[in-house]
């Protein structure tokens, strides 16, 4: 079976309706080309709140991938690495550092990556190039990390 991935978006504007969701259509190309099924996709406004109450919903039970596009820079509302710290059980600070490596740009990304339970959760940059570079840098060790989340001795 096919590991599974939920893309979650964080934007004002996605939200309303009155702008395309370039990145989380950018984010599933990816993921399903690389062969993951995208079970869920959601968009949500910015915000401590209702990011982490959507993180919190999308992960519960949920053993997989979840990507978060959006609300990583240094904008005033850009607080999903504020939200989603509040929810993980554990950081994943190698994943973080490896996506803001990913390219120069990708330095000015406060995304985290943790986990909560058996997910996996990471946060990309809102820009398409942006979020698809930050996922590519990591995508090929997700697979083994999720196994290790789900219980697995895959060493």
């Amino acid at each position: 079976m096919p590991p599974e991935a939920k893309i979650l978006t964080v934007s004002e504007s996605v939200h309303a309706g009155t702008r395309e969701d370039r990145s989380g259509a950018a984010l599933l190309d990816l993921l399903t080309g690389d062969g993951f099924e995208v079970v869920e996709r959601r968009t949500v406004p910015d915000g401590v709140q209702p990011v982490s109450a959507a993180l919190a919903e999308m992960a519960k039970g949920f053993a997989g991938l979840l990507v978060t596009t959006g609300g990583t820079g240094f904008a005033p509302n850009d607080l999903t690495p504020e939200a989603t710290a509040k929810v993980v059980d554990r950081q994943a600070p190698g994943l973080a550092e490896a996506m803001r490596a990913a390219s120069p740009l990708g330095r000015l990304s406060r995304g985290v990556a943790g986990t909560i339970g058996a997910c996996l959760v990471l946060n990309v940059p809102g820009s398409p190039s942006g979020a698809t570079e930050s996922l590519r840098a990591v995508l090929e060790v997700v697979p083994h990390a999720l196994e290790l989340l789900a219980g697995g001795h895959p060493h």
